[in-house]
């Protein structure tokens, strides 16, 4: 039988090849892969590496646990909110920043952290508290904030609606809905939050 010479071999020699930040990348973008598809509690670091084309060694010599790994690939891949334009309406505002948290929570690094949130236990979970509020939670609320603030401005928002429950809403009916409910927040379902909750929520008072 003929073999041919076009084996596996380059592939694997152009992987070894890799090194540095080229590598690392290689191997975070694996762990957020993993996260996304296996799970917090199937992700492992052979995995990680059979993912990213390279030896186990190689994730181990980096991080030492899954947990390091993990928080570093986070803290790689999350993605930024940005300011939100403002388009002189908080209704538009609100529905921009929330289609954004959306996409965000959909994203391969949103799988990956809510992988995290819904399976890790409570002393794993406080691994990654601090990167999850600092990375995502308050960029979030900060934006919330910006955009209310402008509406009170403009005199459509009743003027004590900067506070903490109001700034809660949107990021917790997300994340119950999409833990509890399984939803995929549609634009339909992002309308109706908007329209429903949020801006009863913020309508000033009449009289």
């Amino acid at each position: 039988m003929v073999t041919s010479r076009w084996t596996a071999a380059p592939a694997q020699a152009a992987s070894s090849r890799r090194r540095g930040a080229v590598l690392e990348r290689a191997i975070l973008d694996a762990a957020l892969d993993q996260l996304g598809t296996v799970g917090w509690n199937g992700l492992t670091m052979e995995g990680v590496a059979a993912g990213a084309q390279t030896g186990k060694a190689a994730v181990y010599r980096r991080w030492p646990s899954k947990e390091d790994l993990v928080a570093d690939a986070l803290r790689a891949g999350l993605p930024r909110l940005d300011a939100v334009p403002d388009l002189g309406h908080v209704r538009e505002d609100l529905l921009v920043l929330t289609r954004k948290a959306r996409d965000a929570m959909y994203s391969r690094p949103g799988f990956a952290l809510r992988s995290i949130i819904h399976e890790c236990d409570p002393n794993q979970a406080e691994r990654f508290h601090t990167l999850i509020v600092e990375g995502v939670v308050e960029p979030t609320v900060q934006l919330l904030r910006e955009v209310i603030s402008r509406g009170i401005d403009r005199g459509e928002v009743r003027s004590d609606a900067v506070n903490g429950y109001v700034l809660d809403a949107i990021p917790a009916m997300m994340m119950y809905r999409s833990k509890m409910c399984g939803s995929e927040w549609s634009d339909r379902e992002i309308e109706e939050l908007i329209d429903q909750l949020m801006l009863p929520l913020l309508r000033p008072v009449a009289g």
